[in-house]
Formats: structure tokens, sequence, C-alpha cells
């Protein structure tokens, strides 16, 4: 590891790494140390306080001046924080310096720039070109102690795809020229991801292009290469429009040629198309439609990513569509293979079902995401087909559970078998202790692996310090306890 990096891995990263057995996927090994919030406006500055609760590992600082910027330039990855009058007169140049951790944020309250594309933008208001991400705030419905947290996730995530993906990682990639759009429903987004994966903004055709491909044009994608070229094959969720900037032209349904490029090169992505256009209603037999704006639209994106994208119950469909199974937990699947593994008509049309779930690496996605980082390396992709196949997953998740079975959880030399085990170390620990497991998704990597993924979700955004982050996971141990309890689920 270079001195560099191992200046931006939080101690909860290497502290989560040696308190469990568990091998948890940390997708962002470089976090933010410290957040700078330089603002005119009020309420941007006092929004400070939501990001320290919201994100303990980053030491949360307001500047008072232009010049008192430059005692915040240290050698640490950081955010900057601007509203539209501090990003006026911030010298970012300079405070960005030689291959800095650094990503300049502004909070725009300019209603224009909410709805305008980049290219206009930077002409009609050159300072935003300082800015690596925009979002929109307001005094209603986009208040920026609801964004804040939402816009310095995706800095850090943005850092971390650009110079510190070493491994396989898992992006959401958005494509929409509108900062309006990215400010109403990523607080939805990272509510449902926790630290599972990361969020890519790109806002013109070229950059979704550079980020899937490394191109900038189609006809620069190699056909023999394309998987190690760009970060598509990171990409687990697209969500676009359908009108953005290509070459400058924002006059036709380009996310359509976006679409099918995706759908081309990997038939796996679920595309949501989030547009009122009436071309969208082109792409609803390969693509969930999603007018902006709708009542109970970001609901039904939030149940999408759960069932599509291997955030939440195994969704297995029948040819026609239609939901056939729903799957909570790893033991459910197992049940359905063993099902699928009978020499019968039902278990025949099973086994076919199955098949492209495998190829298209929905088994392995799944797997990632509920903590099961070695089935999804072993799973990713598998081409098997009818009893080779039922039989081949039968026999790596009968390996798995047999090792969930004998593997504790460890806190302090706390051994941590079960739900009540849980309970009583996280009332006597110091919970300085328990921070950096809750930071990374520790405790819901876990929780989802013993087969709790209720409350595995409910542990996710669940941050802070101190008592008060005691208090939240305890008392949501103790409910679900009582809720499994009920269920004549062991506990």
């Amino acid at each position: 590891m270079s001195p560099k990096k191992a200046r931006g891995v939080s101690s909860g990263s290497s502290a989560a790494r040696a308190a469990t057995a568990y091998d948890p996927r940390i997708i962002n090994p470089v976090r933010f140390s410290r957040a700078v919030v330089f603002a005119a406006d009020e309420d941007v500055r006092a929004a400070g306080d939501e990001l320290a609760e919201s994100m303990p590992w980053t030491k949360v600082e307001a500047a008072t001046d232009p010049l008192s910027l430059d005692r915040f330039a240290a050698d640490q990855a950081a955010a900057f924080v601007f509203d539209d009058t501090g990003l006026i007169v911030a010298d970012t140049d300079r405070l960005r310096g030689p291959d800095a951790d650094r990503v300049f944020i502004l909070l725009s309250g300019n209603d224009v720039i909410h709805r305008t594309p980049p290219s206009i933008m930077k002409s009609r208001y050159p300072y935003t070109a300082k800015a690596d991400l925009i979002f929109a705030v307001d005094r209603d419905e986009f208040v920026p102690r609801k964004i804040i947290v939402p816009a310095v996730r995706s800095a850090e995530d943005l850092l971390n795809i650009r110079k510190y993906a070493k491994e396989r990682r898992f992006i959401f990639l958005i494509v929409d020229d509108e900062p309006l759009w990215f400010s109403q429903f990523l607080p939805v987004l990272y509510g449902i991801i926790g630290q599972r994966a990361d969020v890519m903004i790109a806002r013109t055709y070229e950059e979704a292009l550079r980020f899937l491909f490394g191109v900038d044009h189609e006809s620069g994608i190699d056909r023999a290469r394309f998987l190690s070229r760009g970060h598509g094959d990171d990409v687990i969720g697209l969500i676009a429009d359908l009108y953005f900037p290509k070459g400058g032209d924002m006059d036709s349904p380009v996310g359509q040629d976006l679409i099918e490029i995706v759908k081309t090169y990997y038939p796996r992505i679920p595309v949501i198309v989030a547009s009122r256009a009436k071309e969208a209603q082109n792409l609803k037999d390969r693509a969930l439609i999603l007018p902006k704006g709708d009542p109970g639209s970001l609901e039904t994106l939030k149940d999408y990513i759960h069932d599509f994208t291997g955030m939440g119950d195994l969704v297995i469909q029948n040819p026609d569509g239609s939901e056939s199974h729903r799957l909570r937990d790893i033991f459910q699947l197992r049940e359905l293979l063993i099902e699928a593994g009978e020499d019968s008509r039902r278990g025949a049309a099973l086994r076919k079902t199955l098949e492209p779930y495998a190829e298209k690496d929905a088994f392995s996605t799944w797997f990632y995401m509920h903590g099961f980082r070695t089935l999804g390396d072993i799973l990713r992709p598998r081409r098997d087909r009818d009893f080779e196949l039922v039989n081949e997953l039968r026999t790596v998740i009968d390996e798995e559970l047999e090792r969930i079975r004998s593997t504790p959880l460890v806190i302090e030399e706390e051994r941590i078998f079960d739900l009540r085990d849980l309970l009583k170390v996280l009332k006597r620990v110091d919970p300085q202790r328990i921070q950096p497991l809750s930071d990374n998704d520790v405790f819901s990597t876990w929780l989802d692996c013993k087969a709790y993924p209720e409350l595995a979700e409910e542990f996710r955004p669940i941050h802070g310090s101190g008592e008060r982050l005691r208090k939240a996971l305890a008392g949501a141990v103790e409910k679900w306890i009582r809720i499994y309890q009920d269920r004549g689920k062991p506990v």
C-alpha cells in the first residue's frame, strides 16, 4: 500500500477487518478524513452538523473566509463544500494541489443551475467549472441538511472510483444533466445501498461512455477488450434520463442509444429510465420507466433496486416476467435448489428458469451484496446447465453454510454467534469499538450471512458515535429479537 493510500484509509476500515473473522468488502478504502464547509448561506453552514452525525469518520470544519481555506490544505482526503458565493471567491486551483485527494462540491441555490446542462452552465456561470459535483438546494424540498450527506458520499465514491479502484467494486451509474434530479433521489438511493456500492454521476453521453468503456465514441469500443477498459463490469444498475448532451446536442433522446449499447455489451445490468419523455415508452420492455416527479416514483425506484440489483430479496421470474419465487436469504435459496434438483417436470422447469440467473451474474451479485464474498467469486458467472448447475450451487452453498455456523463475529475478544450474543456485547462494549463496524457495514454483512436480512437493512442507515449509536443498534436488535421469536425463528 502506498503512503498516500495508507493515510486515506480510516482507522475504522482496518479495525473492521481485524475485528471479525468475516471479510466484508470495503467499497471505499479511502475515506474523507475531513470535510470543510465554506458558505455564506447559513443553512449550508448549519448542515455540517448533519454531516458530522452521518459520517462520523469525517471531521467537519467550517472556514470563515477565503484565506482561511489554506489551513485546511493538509495532505488528507477531504471534501470541500461550497455554496454559490463561497465557490465564486475560493481559489480552488491552489486548494486542489498536485495529485491531492480533494473533491469540490457545490450546493447551489440558483434555480437555473438546478436545470441547466453542463456546457451552458459553465458558459453562463463560469464558477461552476470549479466544482467536481453540483447539487441543488433550496428552502423547501431540497434543504441543505438533507442534501449534504449524499453529496459528500458521492464525492467520496468519486475519489475512490477514480483513484483507488484496485479490485472489483459495485457501482450505480446515473446519467442525467440536471442537478435537481440527483438531489431528489440520491438520499433514497444511499439509504438503500448503505456501504455496499458506490454511485457515479455522468452528465453527458461522452462521460457515460468513458466510464463504461473507456472511450469517447461508440466506434471505439473494442469487442475483445471492453471488459477491461472501463468500469462497465462493476455497474450493477443504470439510471438514465433520455435527454442529455451528446456532442453539445440536447435535442435527441440519446439515452436510447446509451441503453442500446449497455444492453448489447452488459445485458445483465438492470436499467431505470427516469424520464417523462414519450420516447421512454419505447423502452418499457427493456427497462423500468420512472416518470420524474410522479407521486410514488421514488418508492417505485426503491422497490426495483431492492428486487433487481441484488440489494434485497432474490426475485426469480418465470419466462413471461411474472414472479416465481422471492427469496429472503441463503437458506430459502438452498430449499429452492433442493426442489430444482428433483427429477420431475416441476424440477426441470425450475432448472430452466435458474440458468439465465447464473449466466447473467444474478446469483453472484446477490451473494456479494449479502456478505458472501467467496460465493460471489466462485459463481461469477456460471454457464452450467440443468442438474450440473443445481448441484454446483448446492455444493458451494452447503460449504458456506457450514462455515457460517462455526464462524463468530468477534468484538473485543467477544465471540458472537447469534442475536442474543450480539445484544449482550452491544450493551457492554466501549462504543468506540462498535463504531468502525457500523461505519463499514460489518454488522449488516454478518446479519445478512446469518439470514437476518430485515435487521441488516435496519442497521445500514445507522451511523454515529458514542451512546447514541449504541442505543440505536441495541434497540434495533431488541426489536427484531421479539419479531423473530414471534415468527418462530431462532435468535
